[in-house]
């Protein structure tokens, strides 16, 4: 193991929240795979008991690494301060901190509930996490390499229009982690942004083409949560901090393209979010089509 993959080290513990299915899960079971101890967190109890059984086994070798679960809500506080507790009294330490649960939704202006739910869960569930656990992984980097990672996603970076509260909690979460970033750079503990492309978690319902029904079999275009927990560690391997996932059907190239263009909005004044507008779409879709990356 190389760069900020060495605190995938065997021995280490993994903590992880949204750890009962998707990514998360996908996460915790490279970590398990690299002999690491892990920690599920997650407010579904029955979805982090079969998460267990998943990575684990039903009778888990007991000189190997272990998996623990925790139910617990990101949003509260006071369940930060149960799962700290829990976390120690259980392996002692964290290494490896994954902030990766969220919510999504649909809601409007006037919609207070909407942006509550969201921000208190996407946000808040970040800066609860990094208040409670950054001591825990800077104790632990007196011996041994650790690494935080946060997951955003490419709405907190384009900012398509349609849902407000959830985008805005994903550009707030990667100003948080830049600024953690900078804060630890002079430190062995590292942080990383985890983007995801477009993922099939298999909760993801897809209108079929034939008839009009819903299926939960993996789109084409999409990838496997499992390629995103790779794609991650390849690049904690080569010490990146923006971890941009592309999928089946978007490049990175055309992720940097499409990033170049909304922050140009910005630098030649135009208006926000102009790749939607009709009468940029044109010019926007051009524009990109010609840069060179």
């Amino acid at each position: 193991m190389s760069g900020a993959a060495a605190a995938f080290a065997p021995g280490s513990t993994a903590l992880i929240t949204g750890g009962a299915s998707g990514v998360g899960l996908a996460v915790a079971k490279l970590c398990h795979a690299k002999g690491m101890n892990v920690l599920l967190a997650d407010r579904n109890a029955a979805g982090l008991e079969t998460a267990r059984r998943e990575i684990a086994g039903e009778a888990a070798d007991a000189s190997g690494p272990r998996v623990a679960t925790s139910v617990a809500d990101v949003s509260r506080a006071e369940d930060w301060a149960a799962l700290k507790d829990s976390a120690l009294a259980t392996f002692g330490s964290v290494e490896f901190l994954a902030l990766n649960a969220g919510v999504g939704g649909q809601g409007t202006w006037g919609d207070g509930d909407y942006f509550r739910r969201i921000l208190e869960t996407n946000l808040f569930g970040v800066i609860h996490g990094v208040n409670t656990f950054l001591p825990v992984v800077q104790d632990a980097a007196k011996t041994k390499r650790t690494a935080i990672v946060i997951t955003g996603s490419k709405q907190g970076i384009t900012n398509p229009p349609g849902n407000a509260a959830y985008n805005a909690s994903k550009s707030a979460v990667k100003t948080l982690a830049e600024h953690l970033s900078w804060d630890l750079r002079a430190t062995t503990t590292s942080v990383h942004l985890l983007v995801p492309g477009w993922t099939f978690t298999g909760m993801t319902l897809t209108i079929s083409q034939t008839g009009g029904g819903q299926t939960k079999e993996k789109p084409a275009g999409a990838w496997a949560p499992e390629q995103v927990a790779d794609f991650l560690y390849k690049k904690l391997e080569k010490n990146e901090f923006y971890v941009i996932c592309p999928d089946n059907d978007v490049s990175e190239e055309t992720d940097k393209k499409r990033m170049l263009w909304t922050v140009g909005d910005v630098v030649h004044g135009r208006p926000p979010l102009t790749r939607w507008r009709d009468e940029w779409k044109q010019e926007a879709e051009k524009t990109m089509s010609e840069t060179k990356i």
